[in-house]
């Protein structure tokens, strides 16, 4: 039986008591621009849940863009159906019978209208034996059912469903005011800035580019990832830094083992330059703690010191294991391994500090005069705005 409406549930927002209804208008918005192109489908709120109806667009391509939005705990194809038992008993035995393979089941029923006329309890019994008597071959199980047959019993109808999919959890994007993440091309950024996403964070991007060091392999990776990341319910603003003459000024004034901590520390500025031009309020990155020599917590401390705003580190307590898991399940890890490195690795000394002092980077550094480059560099950066419903570009495609 093909389904006509998918049930859309959320948990914790739920819990936001007064700002509930700010957290359902953000999910709710972000539902309907992902599935703009269903040019029928549209998201209208209800109690405690959100209803999609489908008007016989692709149902399962629908649910394959709703799997990827923030805020929803799962999602249920359903059939919309009237307030009179008989056509719930009927419908309930149609969705049922949809389950070819089911031996078991049990209803559940929900009565959120509640003008309905018998008790959640009293209807679990109705539905349940109506759905006994005509079938073959299938019998009641409370506690391991192949199949849940969902009766939910709303004001403007009542929906029955088999079973929920899981979403992917978390809070609407948009919800949690913007961030700027520290994008490179490997496996550690993509995924720090997908857990930020998963907060409700609005995330915008800032890399940082070499010339002709790095090449243009290396930026459309970094486009592709951010594509990949935008799939998640929203648009991403990529911010590509032409970060050459700092690079090469700093290989050249800056003694050996602190040039990875300086590089660092000119990063975080100029991040921190776009991110206040953009009005976000904190910096994120792909830091997973003694990962590599410039993720020590001393390494950590002395960059840190030229950021005025906070820094989150999503990543901070995984190990490579985990980070690589999440890359493979969310869609960028094929990509982020890609052989085109980003500007990190040039000029990469044989050692570098891994326990760098704050007095002797602002030592280095007075020898320095960036103030001019830094600004040039953020004035110059080239913007992209990274839609997911974008095919990833031609041309790259051609450079694989």
């Amino acid at each position: 039986m093909k389904a006509d409406h998918i049930l859309v549930r959320y948990s914790e927002i739920a819990l936001k008591g007064k700002n509930r209804a700010d957290f359902e208008r953000t999910l709710k918005g972000n539902i309907n621009r992902a599935l703009a192109s269903f040019s029928g489908a549209k998201a209208r709120r209800t109690t405690g849940r959100l209803v999609v109806d489908t008007h016989d667009e692709d149902e399962e391509a629908i649910m394959g863009k709703l799997q990827h939005i923030f805020g929803i705990s799962s999602l249920s194809y359903a059939r919309k159906t009237s307030h009179e038992l008989v056509d719930i008993q009927a419908t309930a035995l149609r969705v049922l019978q949809g389950q070819p393979d089911a031996k078991t089941f049990k209803v559940s029923a929900r009565r959120s209208f509640k003008s309905f006329p018998i008790r959640s309890q009293q209807l679990n019994h109705e539905v349940g034996g109506y759905v006994l008597k005509n079938t073959e071959g299938v019998t009641v199980d409370v506690h391991q059912p192949d199949v849940e047959l969902l009766v939910d019993v709303r004001e403007h109808g009542t929906y029955i469903s088999a079973g929920k999919i899981p979403g992917p959890g978390g809070l609407p994007v948009g919800s949690s005011e913007k961030v700027m993440l520290m994008l490179s091309g490997g496996i550690d950024s993509p995924v720090a800035g997908y857990l930020a996403l998963k907060r409700g964070a609005e995330v915008e991007a800032v890399h940082f580019h070499s010339p002709p060091f790095t090449n243009e392999r290396a930026k459309q990776k970094v486009i592709d990832l951010s594509r990949i990341l935008a799939g998640y319910g929203t648009t991403i603003r990529l911010h590509v830094i032409p970060f050459t003459e700092i690079q090469q000024y700093i290989h050249k004034e800056v003694a050996t083992n602190y040039e990875m901590t300086i590089m660092r520390r000119m990063m975080m500025r100029v991040s921190e330059r776009v991110a206040r031009e953009r009005d976000a309020l904190a910096l994120v990155n792909g830091e997973s703690l003694g990962q590599v020599s410039s993720q020590t917590l001393s390494s950590m401390h002395t960059i840190e010191e030229v950021a005025d705003m906070p820094v989150l580190r999503p990543l901070i307590t995984m190990d490579k294991v985990e980070v690589t898991d999440i890359a493979g399940q969310i869609g960028t890890f094929e990509t982020s391994i890609l052989p085109y490195e980003d500007c990190c690795t040039i000029f990469l000394p044989a050692e570098s500090k891994t326990k760098p002092k704050r007095e002797k980077a602002n030592f280095y550094e007075s020898f320095l005069d960036m103030d001019e480059m830094l600004e040039k560099a953020v004035s110059n950066r080239e913007t992209i705005t990274i839609d997911a419903n974008e095919p990833s570009s031609p041309a790259f495609e051609e450079l694989l």
